[in-house]
């Protein structure tokens, strides 16, 4: 075999060894408002167990960008495909409740908690998928719901454990302050057992201590075998968390690779960082 094909034989298994690790795959993404183009041909693809962060400055296309893969919004062109089982699942405009099931799941960067419920029922309301009953077994309240009712309390319970609110279990959710309230999401979308975990800014108006639970709380998710996609302003977080950085600029992708890369590019230093803000995001990787 010659140099040549030596070479295109790598790249090809190369192609193929990252086709196999990718759990979630954006092709060239388009959604216009009117006039503005929101996503401008964006593409990307996580690797199954990678922290995959979004980055850009106020207008970019982060959130738009979410709510497709989310299936709020129709992308105007483009697909979303996600991995699972044997292969893979076109679930561009899906609802949330489908991508739910294929194990899909997000937070979003205003806090959607029950305030009068106590932090095991917010939990609890993310294990609807996992549970099974009729109506007449509800409406009679039979055996079979308050065991059915009695795991998922449990569960839920485990889960508050693990974000380090095992405290707030029997605390009504308005009580609780705001840091403890960005876990609580967390643990609820948790719940829901996904594969993939979506979450829209989770540091947002958190305090330097708030964010640093919530880093590890990201970081423990993912040690247990979760993907994660994050968009986040606080590039202190991005940078120690993420495995590989997105950004984006105007609907479109500027850049991509490690926090390394993202923090010495010219491009997103000019659009995004500025010169100090990269000095203190390799600071924060280093």
């Amino acid at each position: 075999m010659s140099g040549a094909a030596e070479g295109r034989g790598a790249a090809g298994a190369g192609a193929a060894a990252a086709a196999d690790r990718a759990l979630l795959r954006v092709e060239r993404l388009e959604l216009g408002f009117g006039g503005v183009r929101a996503l401008d041909g964006v593409s990307l693809h996580v690797d199954e167990g990678e922290i995959f962060a979004i980055i850009g400055p106020n207008g970019a296309g982060k959130t738009t960008l979410f709510n497709v893969v989310s299936g709020l919004y129709a992308p105007g062109g483009g697909t979303v495909s996600l991995r699972a089982g044997a292969g893979w699942h076109d679930v561009t405009g899906w609802p949330a409740h489908r991508l739910a099931r294929l194990g899909a799941s997000r937070t979003f960067q205003n806090l959607q908690i029950f305030y009068r419920m106590t932090g095991a029922e917010n939990v609890m309301v993310g294990r609807h998928l996992h549970e099974r009953g009729s109506v007449l077994a509800h409406l009679f309240m039979l055996p079979s719901v308050h065991a059915q009712n009695r795991r998922s309390r449990e569960r839920a319970v485990e889960l508050l454990e693990f974000v380090g609110l095992a405290h707030c279990a029997e605390r009504l959710a308005g009580t609780l302050p705001y840091g403890e309230l960005k876990r609580l999401e967390i643990a609820r979308a948790l719940a829901a057992e996904p594969r993939l975990l979506l979450l829209d800014e989770p540091a947002a108006g958190c305090n330097a201590a708030e964010t640093d639970a919530l880093s590890e709380v990201i970081r423990r998710i993912a040690q247990r075998g979760a993907t994660i996609v994050l968009i986040e302003h606080d590039m202190k977080m991005v940078m120690r968390l993420a495995h590989r950085i997105h950004v984006l600029n105007q609907g479109r992708t500027l850049a991509e690779g490690s926090a390394a890369q993202i923090a010495g590019s010219p491009e997103v230093i000019e659009a995004y960082l500025g010169a100090h803000g990269s000095r203190e995001a390799l600071r924060a990787h280093g």
